[in-house]
This record gives structure tokens, sequence and C-alpha cells, in this order.
């Protein structure tokens, strides 16, 4: 029996249903700059990719990827994506909240803009941390509460309401137990499809898992 379809991916599933993609069709920068700390044969995780970009790209690097997201038009079109570019990735549609995390399975998961409020966040933060083996990294990026000041100011991209936004104190409390590699509040000039566009407001994380 199909599962019924939840408010949050119908949500996804309008982004996701026009051909185009809505963040391009680049990796996200933050996660390209890390390409040094990253090998072929890695495995990664990319808890939701969307249509599939930052997935698709650590395949091109050689890494054994899975790659999930709500919306199933997302998926599709990640899939399509990995097809036309040749990339060996296992995609599917999962939910970050409820679906079964295995235990130091990976070298990297790659959470680039997964935003939650704060109870979910921290429990998918625990998760991504169970579910990475010993030395393994995280490299995050989300907007910041300030992203509201730069929407207003013609900036596209992240979530408008404040509780889903994350500061780096949070970030911080919630990888204490791990080495810290990169933790910074940054302003970045954003350029990702037609709905990461402008002068922005992110948190950056790289954590090593001790």
């Amino acid at each position: 029996m199909t599962e019924p379809v939840t408010p949050a991916a119908a949500m996804w599933d309008e982004r996701y249903r026009a051909a185009a993609y809505a963040y391009g069709l680049a990796p996200n920068a933050f996660l390209a700059a890390q390409s040094g700390r990253l090998r072929a044969g890695m495995r990664a995780l990319v808890p939701g990719d969307g249509e599939g970009r930052n997935g698709v790209w650590l395949a091109g690097l050689g890494l054994e990827v899975d790659s999930f997201d709500l919306s199933s038009f997302g998926v599709a079109k990640a899939q399509a994506l990995a097809a036309e570019r040749a990339a060996a990735i296992n995609v599917f549609a999962a939910d970050a909240l409820t679906w079964d995390w295995p235990e130091a399975r990976y070298d990297l998961i790659a959470l680039i803009y997964l935003h939650l409020v704060e109870p979910e966040r921290r429990i998918v933060h625990r998760r991504a941390l169970a579910a990475l083996r010993p030395g393994g990294l995280i490299v995050l990026e989300a907007f910041r509460p300030e992203q509201i000041e730069r929407q207003a100011a013609g900036a596209r991209g992240g979530p408008r309401d404040p509780a889903l936004l994350y500061s780096v104190e949070a970030l911080r409390e919630d990888f204490s137990s791990e080495e810290i590699v990169v933790l910074e509040a940054a302003e970045a000039r954003v350029d990702e499809g037609r709905l990461h566009v402008g002068d922005s407001a992110v948190a950056r994380a790289v954590v090593r898992k001790r």
C-alpha cells in the first residue's frame, strides 16, 4: 500500500515538480570547498538532498553515496541527474525523522540546508553522529536567523520562520561531544538556481566524530 503524502512532502513535491532544477545543478559551494577532505571509496550520506545536486557531485568524486529526500519528484530528478552524469548513487525517498538510521556506516554526512525546528534538529544531528564511523565528518551549511533581514533586502532562500533557522551557538551545543573543525557565521553570496540567490547569512560547520 502506498504511504500517504505528508504536508511537508507535498510542499517539496510542488517545489520540485517543474522540469527546471530549483536550486541548480552545481553542488553547494561550502560542500565543494571540502573536496580536499574527501577521497574515492568513502561512504557518504546526503539527507534532504532535494533534486540530487550534492549527492550526484559526491558520487562523481568516486564516493559511495546514499541520497534521500521527502519528495518523490526530487528523488526522480536526482535519479535522472545521476543517469545523465553516469554517477553511481543510491537515491530513495525517506524522511530524516523517521528513517532507520544505521550505526557507524558513513565517512561523510552532508547536511546542506536541512532546516528543522529545535527538537527535531537535535534528534537528526544525534542520529547523524551515530551513523558516522569514528573519524567521519559532518559538513553542514544552514541559514542563520539573520537571513530574515537578508530576505527583506531581496535575498531568496531559507525558511521565513525563525524557529527553523540555525545559530552557531546551537550547532556548537549539538556537536559539543565531537571535534569541531570549522564552525562559523558567514556572509555568503549565494547563487544556487532560482531559489537561493543573494547576500545571505549562513552558519557553516565541519565536525569530526571522535
